[in-house]
């Protein structure tokens, strides 16, 4: 008996291809696909400050019968940015800001810095330590205001803490002297934010590459050299995000100064933000508080442009040593590195 041997033919289905848009086409479709998106941070960028703009060319307040839409009616061209740059009230609240800007940017850097280095290596309880460190970021900022507010009492902590050292009463007056209470605003923001340049800069060192690093430390370079010629030319760019980052903060700040003085006493503490508040709020000026953040607007702009530069710069020549590039200027930092170190 022969087996009968029946064979299925199996069909395949024919092969679409994908269609073959051109390079022309390619490019539409791109921005096609990424236009509802642009579309979209257009309108929420650009929506707040048309209205912005509009409003700072006239006089209109809410409280002038019209909508804003009818601001028109109380036109008059430049005089609110007029008023805003021949306003000593004005430059006085923005070079307070600058001067808070500079030291609390730059204490918090150091410390952070300082921290990042001491937590680089593993040793016991660095995880509930590097928590412990970040509770202040986590802390809501009304918080920390009115923690701050009661620890710079005449009578208050502080106060009393020092009295134990020195001997004997202590009457310091951190949120009434025109002369201190800067500082004690800058004192919070330093406590709170310090933090994130922490964590920020602790992230840049543990992702460097350690071939370079071990490299050295084989060679015999000390950790100062190591530090100098590898670690900080490969953490700039980090470092220049982290700075930029935290300027661009510190220059909005609020909360700290109102709500320990008010902005006082007098205008002592009075940043920027708490100045337009001012006009804003209380005295019921929106447009010449308009004009003068259209002012502040530009101004912050034009350093934005100047500070980005750098950054990219570094970013371009970090990207160059990840894909080989100047494997070169790596190979001549190490050098300079071990020469450094023979030469003590």
């Amino acid at each position: 008996m022969t087996d009968i041997v029946t064979e299925n033919t199996v069909r395949q289905a024919p092969k679409r291809r994908l269609p073959d848009f051109g390079r022309r086409n390619e490019k539409i479709v791109s921005g096609l696909t990424i236009a509802p998106g642009q579309l979209l941070m257009f309108f929420i960028v650009a929506f707040p400050a048309a209205v912005a703009i509009y409003i700072g060319f006239t006089e209109w307040t809410p409280t002038s019968g019209d909508n804003v839409w009818g601001a028109y009616h109380y036109w008059h061209w430049f005089d609110g940015y007029w008023e805003a740059l021949t306003s000593g009230s004005f430059w006085h609240a923005m070079w307070l800001t600058v001067w808070f800007m500079l030291v609390a940017v730059s204490v918090e850097f150091l410390i952070g810095f300082g921290l990042a280095l001491l937590f680089l290596k593993e040793f016991r309880g660095r995880g509930p330590l590097t928590l412990f460190f970040l509770l202040p970021m986590m802390v809501v900022p009304a918080v920390s205001g009115f923690i701050f507010f009661m620890i710079f009492q005449v009578d208050g902590p502080l106060n009393q803490f020092l009295a134990a050292i020195v001997g004997h009463d202590v009457q310091i007056h951190w949120l009434d002297d025109p002369g201190i209470v800067m500082w004690s605003a800058i004192t919070v923001d330093i406590w709170q934010w310090t933090p994130l340049m922490f964590l920020i800069l602790l992230s840049g060192l543990v992702a460097l590459p350690e071939d370079q690093m071990n490299q050295a430390r084989i060679l015999g370079a000390s950790f100062w050299h190591r530090f100098r010629y590898l670690m900080l030319p490969m953490l700039w760019p980090i470092i220049l995000i982290a700075l930029i980052i935290r300027s661009i903060e510190v220059f909005k700040v609020f909360d700290a100064p109102f709500l320990l003085t008010g902005g006082g006493p007098g205008e002592a503490s009075t940043t920027i933000s708490i100045w337009m508040y001012r006009e804003v709020i209380i005295n019921s000026r929106w447009g010449f508080a308009s004009a003068a953040a259209i002012i502040v607007l530009i101004i912050v702009s034009f350093a934005g442009l100047f500070a980005v530069r750098p950054i990219e710069q570094a970013q371009d020549e970090t990207m160059e040593e990840l894909i080989g590039g100047d494997a070169e200027g790596a190979d001549a930092r190490l050098e300079d590195a071990i020469t450094a170190e023979a030469r003590v």
